[in-house]
């Protein structure tokens, strides 16, 4: 079996502990998620199975959806509630002000990467550097914010936020920051990922579900296609290939065809020849190569 399945990841499992255990239940070696999920957070994480694994690249960039509780009164290191208090504020926060701000983290903003996090410095992770005590680093990064808004108050002080953002957002971060805003410490409470691109917590399995299907023969039912994974990319179907036209392009090499004039170059597209879906693959000089290959397994392929 080879494909996509999306793993509804519970609070407190780390996403390589998810990885493992779809390691165990598909009885597979190459596995592999599509970015990290945080393990105090929910939600979806796309894990890939066996050839799927090669479309981390596709997948990873996609835009991504939470919903986030942002509970206003105090500060921690971790900018979550798993960290230590760092600051308190007696302030209360209504909903009108809290919608007042929120504009303002719409779009490209520029975040400072918390300390207990997965970002590299000098070759150390920053939670690294952060448990060995070290003074506070600033590592920025841009990201965009497409959506913001709350959804719910949840009880005093505490929101409900449907963030929709860029690969790398830490909402943690963009919590903290709305805290900063009101004059009020902030952290994030709770954390759901609702989508990781097409990818949505509606159609997501539980590890215990997916033990439970495999009890039951029904696993494969589970697993999205890498055809399917792909259809957010534009598609290029040479038909009428001939039979070695057909042949070369399924090894590797350049083929030319009528229908790439109307393509784009340079960017990765679902590949056809003759009806048979082959993989991903880039357009130059007029002529496709299939750069991605999820055609019919070889042996060097095969698990």
């Amino acid at each position: 079996m080879e494909g996509i399945v999306n793993v509804l990841k519970p609070p407190g499992m780390t996403s390589s502990n998810a990885v493992a255990d779809v390691r165990h239940i598909f009885n597979m070696k190459r596995v592999g998620h599509t970015g990290t999920l945080d393990p105090g957070a929910a939600g979806v994480l796309p894990i890939c199975l066996g050839r799927a694994t090669r479309l981390f690249d596709y997948l990873v960039d996609k835009e991504k959806e939470y919903y986030a509780e942002i509970a206003f009164g105090c500060a921690t290191d971790t900018q979550d509630s798993y960290g230590a208090v760092i600051a308190r504020g007696e302030g209360r926060v209504s909903a009108e002000q809290l919608s007042a701000v929120l504009p303002a983290f719409v779009g490209e903003i520029e975040q400072i990467a918390p300390m207990y996090s997965a970002v590299c410095v000098d070759g150390k992770r920053l939670y690294q550097l952060a448990r060995e005590g070290a003074d506070t680093v600033q590592k920025t990064r841009r990201v965009t914010i497409h959506a913001l808004e709350s959804v719910t108050q949840t009880a005093e002080n505490r929101f409900l936020l449907r963030v929709q953002c860029s690969k790398g957002t830490y909402v943690r971060t963009l919590c903290n920051d709305i805290g900063a805003a009101l004059g009020v410490p902030a952290h994030l409470s709770f954390l759901l990922r609702s989508r990781s691109g097409a990818f949505g917590v509606e159609q997501a399995y539980s590890i215990a579900e997916l033990a439970e299907l495999k009890e039951e023969g029904m696993l494969a039912q589970t697993l999205i296609s890498v055809e399917d994974a792909l259809m957010h990319l534009p598609e290029a179907r040479l038909d009428g290939l001939s039979a070695r036209n057909a042949r070369i392009l399924t090894n590797g090499a350049e083929v030319a065809h009528p229908v790439l004039a109307s393509l784009p170059e340079g960017m990765p597209l679902r590949a056809y020849a003759n009806g048979k879906f082959l993989g991903v693959g880039l357009i130059a000089a007029g002529k496709l190569h299939v750069t991605t290959f999820f055609g019919e397994e070889t042996k060097q392929d095969a698990e």
